[in-house]
């Protein structure tokens, strides 16, 4: 497929019911409005093409940029392209999902993360510390430095009080991935949580909420599902 076949059948798919949920959930224009599922079929057609994605994602259109990331082969993309990503995706569905995904199966995922999470801007930040989710999430716990991780817990721990809106959402997605996927640092992460307490973020008047990091490990403990690894966080 060409990028304006997958532009055209994109345009064909959207809603403006979807476009007007995501623009409250952080997602900027342009943009078609087209829900994740109706992506899929066209996923399934091309699967993996590192050119087509770079080339969708170089639109700027929130939902071809989106697609590129599910596409994308995360393995060739280079540091320049991600950093290029990354100060391109202003939407919070690229910023927090799209960029981290592909970050995290590059080569350079733990690199950037750490650069990325010292960022000035809100949506750079926040996408390293999303891409540290992921990257625990996928990577066995003898390839993580660990040490690393404790101290980035304590960091969270010292910062997220004062942090901006959607660093400190993704901050306690850290907590809650490192806690879930991270068998030696479950117990520091419950820790951490509960000094914290309950975090709060400003949702826009959307029904999100921030979930309460102790009870979500605490029922993935339950289930006996503590350091299992995800295939993809892909979706």
């Amino acid at each position: 497929m060409t990028v304006q076949e997958i532009m055209d059948e994109l345009q064909s798919k959207g809603s403006e019911q979807i476009k007007n949920i995501l623009l409250k959930h952080g997602v900027r224009e342009p943009f078609f409005g087209v829900r994740v599922g109706d992506m899929k079929p066209i996923q399934k057609k091309i699967k993996m093409d590192y050119q087509l994605a770079k080339d969708l994602y170089a639109t700027g259109n929130a939902d071809a940029m989106y697609l590129a990331g599910l596409i994308a082969d995360d393995q060739k993309m280079t540091k320049e392209e991600l950093q290029t990503w990354v100060t391109q995706a202003i939407s919070t569905n690229i910023s927090e999902w799209t960029v981290p995904w592909v970050t995290a199966g590059s080569r350079y995922g733990w690199e950037l993360a750490l650069e990325w999470i010292d960022h000035q801007e809100e949506y750079i930040a926040a996408s390293g510390w999303a891409t540290l989710c992921n990257l625990v999430a996928l990577k066995p716990d003898e390839t993580l430095d660990i040490e690393a991780l404790k101290g980035l817990l304590e960091r969270v721990l010292r910062e997220i009080p004062r942090a901006d809106n959607r660093v400190r959402y993704q901050m306690n997605n850290f907590i809650i991935a490192v806690g879930a996927y991270v068998l030696p640092l479950t117990a520091a992460a419950i820790e951490v949580a509960k000094k914290l307490g309950v975090i709060t973020i400003n949702t826009n008047g959307t029904a999100c909420k921030v979930p309460y990091a102790v009870d979500y490990i605490l029922k993935i403990k339950d289930k006996g599902a503590i350091g299992e690894k995800k295939k993809t966080v892909k979706c």
